[in-house]
């Protein structure tokens, strides 16, 4: 059976993402997955088996190594669960597991979820130390997350002769979008004069272009298209949903095809997803996105990769309004990553839910009037992975 119409979301569940010293792993997934059932509306009985995305367990005692940790949570014995991790695309990774699960006729009703401790370390063991300390002993040295996305936006800005006010207005509107989110990191409007006036952190980004360091989980049902049609009082349809690997995390810089305007892996990601959708024009068929910003450039370029501003554009629309709240196609009303953080295995789990919970008409303060289409877009490591999930209604 094919996954496209044919596997609902059915329920969605999200913890407050922040700095939460005083929250367990095992907590949050615990809270967003009995969310998930009881927007569901089901007994946790029924669900057959689940699927956790955790990219980083080495931040937290090893806790979420396994998929253990949901039956531990969850008292979900014997029931399988399948842990995965793929860079910053682990999230979405966990929901397109248990779609496939769904689509193969092996289950009806499946969990994903999304969790993420990154604040219970010192900064000496960070992701951003680990990564220089404790990766390769040569390129490593040096290279962190800000500087290879810095890369990418200095290109861009001298390409195609844009300043770093159209960075700042990726934070400016994802920002005043995440005052309407009771769920985000930080919910406080800020001025262009603010980001610009940030510490530099890799030029030209500076710290407001960087996402937070954050805790959080998500959670979703997913379930058969009939079993959603009977039992389900609301849900969204996975129109399509894929995955593209480019590279190694450090070879993907160096692919002679890599020209440092964009992520080859999203644009494939997004070819596919779209394939499944019947989608050949995503700015006029979707009516919202939630894409990947884990640093203000990497929303310009991932909205022209996914096909909806042609390269070079996507700066040119952002300043004119397309995607603000109020705008043609609104991308990120949620805050994205830039205000709600990016606990890495949460993230694209909480992406899935916030298109579901827009299609569904329940997304409260941040709401669009008629969204009926929407998409999620995860970017990993330095372009080396990239997932694509568009959501319609019934």
């Amino acid at each position: 059976m094919p996954v496209s119409r044919e596997v609902a979301v059915v329920g969605t569940g999200v913890t407050r993402f922040g700095v939460l010293y005083d929250r367990s792993y095992t907590s949050l997934i615990h809270e967003a997955a009995t969310q998930a059932m009881a927007d569901a509306a089901i007994d946790p009985e029924r669900v057959e088996a689940a699927w956790l995305g955790t990219a980083e367990p080495l931040l937290g005692a090893l806790v979420g190594d396994s998929g253990a940790a949901v039956t531990e949570a969850l008292g979900f014995a014997p029931r399988p669960v399948t842990r995965v991790s793929n860079f910053c695309a682990t999230g979405m990774e966990a929901v397109r597991g248990a779609a496939l699960a769904v689509a193969s006729g092996e289950y009806e009703v499946c969990l994903a979820i999304g969790a993420e401790k990154m604040r219970d370390v010192p900064p000496r063991g960070s992701l951003v130390a680990k990564t220089v300390e404790q990766s390769h002993p040569v390129i490593a040295k040096g290279r962190t997350a800000p500087g290879q996305f810095a890369l990418v936006a200095s290109r861009y800005l001298e390409t195609y002769e844009y300043g770093r006010e159209v960075l700042a207005e990726v934070a400016v509107k994802n920002h005043a979008n995440a005052v309407h989110n009771p769920k985000a990191h930080f919910r406080t409007a800020i001025g262009a004069d603010e980001v610009l006036s940030a510490p530099l952190v890799a030029d030209p980004l500076g710290l407001l272009d960087c996402t937070p360091t954050t805790d959080g989980a998500a959670a979703v049902v997913v379930a058969s298209r009939a079993w959603a049609e009977k039992h389900a009082s609301h849900y969204a349809l996975i129109e399509g949903i894929a995955l593209a690997s480019y590279a190694g995390y450090y070879p993907s810089l160096f692919r002679s095809d890599n020209d440092f305007l964009g992520f080859g892996a999203t644009r494939d990601a997004a070819h596919a997803a779209y394939r499944q959708a019947g989608i050949t024009d995503p700015r006029a068929q979707l009516d919202l996105v939630e894409c990947h910003d884990c640093f203000t450039i990497t929303e310009i370029v991932n909205t022209e990769d996914l096909g909806i501003f042609d390269r070079g554009r996507g700066a040119a629309e952002l300043m004119a309004g397309t995607t603000r709240a109020d705008g043609e196609i609104p991308v990120n009303v949620s805050g994205g990553l830039q205000s709600c953080g990016h606990p890495v295995g949460a993230s694209g789990v909480r992406m899935v839910a916030e298109i579901t919970d827009q299609i569904t008409g329940r997304a409260g303060g941040r709401q669009l009037t008629g969204a009926r289409r929407g998409l999620a877009h995860n970017l990993g490591g330095p372009g080396a992975v990239a997932a694509v999930t568009v959501l319609g209604a019934p």
